[in-house]
């Protein structure tokens, strides 16, 4: 597997229950940010093998915006609503609301550039 799919796997496993994060939000905390597509792909491959909570990565206008058919739009609303948080009937939340901040020592186990930590922390605290 390739260092970016490790990443991301190893990102979307730090998402606590309760907490959501965008795809473009995980790229960059991968080191790539413009790789949000990318991370769609590496979830749908992925979630079930390695067991990652797919279901707490949303686009970035707060939307639930999967398609997929073993992972569907419903599924995701009500394991997001399992959480506590609330989805709205078209799909959407308050993305700020319920968004997973990392903290600095979080951060630092990604083993980011000092870079990257500060555009994350400029963009998402």
């Amino acid at each position: 597997m390739s260092k970016f799919k490790d990443k991301i796997i190893q990102i979307v496993k730090l998402i606590p229950l309760g907490y959501v994060v965008s795809y473009g939000q995980v790229a960059l905390m991968a080191g790539v940010p413009r790789a949000a597509r990318q991370v769609g792909w590496v979830l749908h491959d992925y979630s079930d093998k390695y067991n990652l909570p797919w279901w707490r990565v949303i686009n970035s206008a707060g939307r639930i915006s999967t398609n997929c058919l073993d992972h569907t739009a419903i599924m995701q609303k009500e394991m997001l609503e399992s959480e506590n948080i609330k989805v709205n009937n078209n799909l959407t939340l308050d993305i700020e609301k319920y968004r997973f901040r990392p903290s600095n020592q979080t951060l630092s186990v990604l083993e980011l550039d000092p870079e990257y930590i500060f555009l994350i922390n400029q963009k998402y605290l």
